[in-house]
């Protein structure tokens, strides 16, 4: 069943103005609610941190690559973002993308650009209005136009969004059989990176509408998730990084316990106290900034970017 949203249909204004926090996901939950579909499939970073009631992430599946690509104008062909020239523009209705280039390339200039992977190339390739725009690599590469990126942002360029890159399957909470079948779709590395991401983002109370990024690797059992926040133009920032560890046995968490929710995610076949650390380093890692003076930076961007 193929269905459109908001945030599909509303391509004037940039995400962080239109102030809706379920801009890609309230017509599919409405479908799922009235049990004219059983799962709804999102991109990750759409999903609010608090899912309405009778609503869980049943599944969380393995990670495309999480970073931020660029494309380029055919002019530029070949070149990076530090190549291009003086006042070159740059589309992204990204804040957090916008706030972290600024600051890192203050040559350029960035402009608001909306619109879904086709309408977004054709306004780059048939116009003379943008030099590059950025776009999720993991966007790219699903619709097969891997080719057109020119450059792969890291995170010492551009930290990405909370949950990119990752497919999340939306199911009635209360159906246990369907959670049953979408479990097995899980991927337990991509699971803790983006609860950790989510616990994060959840208590710094960030959205769309102000600059919050993050970056996660799990190795050997330790989840190390660095999270920042940024003012509107990138010349205010803090960035801090933290570790837990997130190897336990599975045990059999049969009884109350086994409708717990993290962030918003279900995920019963995943040990349940790696599901807890991986969420308390987030929401850790968060209070960090936050006594580091985050809450500030934050409400400026917020009325910054409400007054735009």
């Amino acid at each position: 069943v193929a269905m459109s949203t908001t945030g599909d249909k509303i391509l004037d204004t940039a995400l962080s103005k239109i102030g809706e926090k379920s801009l890609f996901t309230k017509e599919l939950e409405n479908a799922l609610e009235r049990n004219e579909v059983d799962l709804v499939v999102h991109s990750l970073k759409d999903l609010p941190t608090s899912l309405p009631p009778g609503f869980t992430i049943g599944a969380v599946c393995k990670r495309e690559n999480p970073l931020d690509a660029v494309v380029f104008h055919p002019k530029n062909c070949g070149k990076t973002l530090s190549l291009l020239p003086e006042k070159s523009v740059i589309g992204t209705s990204s804040l957090r993308r916008a706030a972290q280039l600024k600051k890192k390339f203050p040559h350029l200039e960035f402009r608001d650009i909306r619109g879904n992977l086709n309408t977004r190339l054709k306004k780059l390739d048939e116009k003379e209005d943008f030099s590059a725009i950025i776009l999720a690599a993991a966007g790219l590469k699903r619709m097969g136009w891997e080719n057109r990126i020119g450059q792969l942002l890291g995170p010492e360029d551009c930290l990405y969004a909370v949950g990119q890159g990752a497919l999340a399957v939306e199911v009635r909470a209360k159906d246990q059989e369907i959670l049953n079948m979408v479990s097995a779709l899980h991927d337990a590395d991509t699971l803790l990176c983006c609860i950790a991401e989510r616990a994060f983002m959840k208590h710094l109370e960030g959205g769309c509408s102000v600059p919050v990024a993050v970056n996660t690797l799990l190795k050997d059992g330790q989840l190390y998730l660095t999270g920042a926040v940024y003012s509107l133009d990138g010349s205010d920032s803090l960035k801090e990084t933290m570790q837990t560890g997130v190897s336990y046995p599975h045990q059999n968490e049969d009884g109350p316990n086994d409708d717990v929710q993290h962030v918003g995610i279900t995920a019963k076949n995943v040990p349940g106290r790696a599901q807890e650390a991986a969420e308390n380093l987030g929401v850790e890692l968060a209070s960090l900034l936050l006594s580091k003076g985050a809450k500030h930076i934050l409400s400026v961007a917020r009325q910054l970017n409400d007054a735009r």
